[in-house]
């Protein structure tokens, strides 16, 4: 069975609680799921539709329809390194998840979310996304 593990992590971010759980599969369909936006509102419960570019990049901006309000607010990727699989971006102008993936083999790999400590108690919310990013890949 896959475990989903909690720890608070040094980060380039400064000390975050990192969400993370080890996927069978490469770390590159993993990647492609978490830059892909058409992607995110089927692994992601707090986003219901996107607006923007369909993959993307550093700088990239565009609006989140946040679920259960209906209400669009913006982002945009504050920092993006394909090579380390790793992003940042902020929401609504306030700085929110990074987004990584570690290569573990071929075919395995460790998605992880790098939560704000203030915003600690969207851990959940977190590994829910987690478990569906891995039905996601694993199709």
């Amino acid at each position: 069975m896959t475990r989903t593990e909690t720890a608070v992590e040094r980060t380039p971010d400064g000390r975050r609680l990192v969400v993370t759980r080890e996927l069978d599969a490469p770390a590159d369909d993993a990647w492609d799921v978490l830059v892909e936006t058409r992607t995110w509102p089927e692994w992601g419960p707090s986003v219901t539709a996107v607006r923007g570019p369909d993959r993307i990049s550093a700088g990239v901006t565009g609006e989140v329809q946040i679920a259960g309000l209906g209400l669009w607010v913006p982002f945009e990727v504050t920092t993006f390194d394909a090579d380390a699989r790793r992003w940042t971006w902020t929401v609504a102008r306030v700085p929110a998840t990074s987004h990584r993936v570690e290569v573990l083999g071929d075919c395995r790999c460790r998605v992880g979310f790098e939560i704000p400590l203030l915003a600690s108690g969207y851990a959940p919310v977190c590994k829910r996304a987690l478990s569906k990013i891995d039905r996601l890949v694993a199709r």
